[in-house]
């Protein structure tokens, strides 16, 4: 009995270690056969894979799609043995060590969770623009260094002035008693850099008359123009020189407001509104020569109105006081109400004239105490040519002096040729019989040949 139980327990212990030997070699033929397997089928591809991630690592570049492969391999390998597995697993956990600290500095990284569950811990991959130069960000700019030797602004520089326009005054007024008054002078208007302008004018200016010996005057003024808010300034001063006279100054300054809004059309057209301004002015009463000759100077004050009602029809008047170095005094008043017809201009004239003295057989000048013209006007304007406007009128009425009534009337022509686009010429003729001096029983004849030549720049 014992003898079978000892036996029966050899036979089971052999059979136990006989068994344990069958199943390890079963089991190490399994491991070596999916070794074999697995080596066939992912071998080449790991050993590319950790080739190039050395390779990358070494030149501190690595390809975000190599490292994805690699990871992917790993996730593949979970079938392996655990010892493989861990190997596998701690390589990658080395590499991406790595590629945190091979590339710290790069300024913008993706965060990019790895794909399998058991590495939880995100690592740090390069941002593309180290990858492709291309897509690199562009140095921060330096504080830029002044070059004295750099090459000025090409930028054209605005003038302090800007010559505008020059415009030439002729006037010559005769009488049909050998008074004559001649007044040539030009004029250079300026723009300045703020908008306001300057302006230079001289010329020639001559005086004929019966008994009087003629005077020649040179006369040099300058004057000025701007805008303060909604208020226009205009000032001038000047001297006068004279061939056998003293020199004599001369001022004169402007205020104009708009006392009623503007409208203006898109041609530059007054459509509406009104504008008040108060005139002063001093300087040598330019009469004729006796007048000249007595050295006769005034200064003259007040308001001028202009006033467009609508479109065709406007208001204009205005009113001097005078203050003259002989001791006399005038008020000077004139209103004109005008309105258009198309080409056609119908206007009503009113001027009064009074004086506290009668000087003009002492000191020469046209000085009645009680002198008044009204009349109507009627007028045409249109082009003749394309180069050719024209202007003809005529006034028709009457005119009081010392309380005795006469006719006035009066015609004038007046054209313009425009010889280029930025040369004008005006010529104009007028007659009247509108006294500016005393006669007996003679009548009145008053001729004026006037122009001027514009050159605008």
């Amino acid at each position: 009995m014992m003898t079978d139980i000892f036996k029966c327990q050899i036979s089971l212990s052999w059979h136990s270690w006989y068994t344990k030997f069958l199943l390890g070699c079963w089991r190490f033929q399994w491991v070596v056969l999916w070794s074999v397997v697995i080596w066939i089928l992912y071998g080449p591809k790991l050993h590319a894979a950790t080739e190039s991630s050395s390779t990358e690592l070494n030149d501190n570049w690595l390809s975000r799609s190599q490292l994805i492969k690699q990871v992917n391999s790993v996730h593949n390998l979970e079938t392996l043995d655990k010892k493989e597995y861990i190997r596998q697993r701690l390589k990658v956990r080395t590499t991406a060590d790595s590629l945190h600290s091979d590339f710290s500095h790069s300024k913008q990284i993706y965060l990019v969770p790895l794909p399998y569950h058991l590495e939880s811990r995100p690592f740090l991959i390069a941002a593309p623009e180290n990858f492709n130069p291309g897509l690199r960000l562009p140095p921060p700019e330096l504080p830029s260094q002044k070059n004295s030797n750099s090459l000025p602004s090409t930028k054209p520089v605005k003038p302090i002035f800007l010559l505008e326009s020059i415009y030439t005054d002729f006037h010559n007024d005769t009488d049909n008693f050998g008074l004559e008054n001649l007044f040539i002078e030009p004029k250079a208007q300026f723009r300045l850099r703020n908008g306001n302008k300057i302006f230079f004018k001289t010329g020639f200016n001559y005086f004929k008359q019966p008994g009087v010996e003629s005077i020649t005057n040179i006369p040099f003024q300058v004057g000025w123009e701007g805008k303060v808010d909604h208020l226009t300034l205009q000032t001038t001063v000047g001297i006068n020189l004279f061939d056998r006279l003293p020199t004599a100054i001369n001022f004169n300054g402007k205020v104009e407001a708009p006392i009623l809004p503007l409208k203006v059309s898109s041609s530059g057209k007054l459509l509406s509104g009104a504008l008040l301004s108060a005139n002063l002015e001093q300087g040598p009463y330019k009469f004729n020569a006796l007048t000249l000759e007595h050295q006769v100077t005034a200064w003259r004050f007040g308001p001028n109105l202009y006033w467009q009602i609508d479109r065709d029809t406007s208001f204009f008047s205005l009113l001097r006081l005078g203050n003259y170095n002989d001791r006399n005094s005038e008020v000077q008043s004139f209103s004109r109400l005008e309105h258009k017809l198309g080409q056609f201009t119908v206007a009503a004239n009113l001027f009064t004239w009074s004086y506290q003295r009668d000087l003009e057989h002492k000191n020469g000048y046209f000085s009645p105490p009680d002198f008044l013209v009204y009349n109507a006007e009627l007028g045409w304007e249109g082009d003749i040519f394309r180069f050719l406007r024209c202007r003809l009128s005529a006034n028709i009425g009457q005119q009081r002096l010392k309380g005795k009534f006469d006719n006035a009337n009066s015609y004038q022509s007046h054209c313009t040729v425009k010889l280029s686009p930025n040369l004008e010429v005006d010529l104009g003729y007028t007659f009247t019989n509108v006294r500016s001096h005393e006669t007996d029983k003679s009548g009145y004849g008053g001729n004026s040949l006037f122009g001027q030549l514009r050159v605008k720049f």
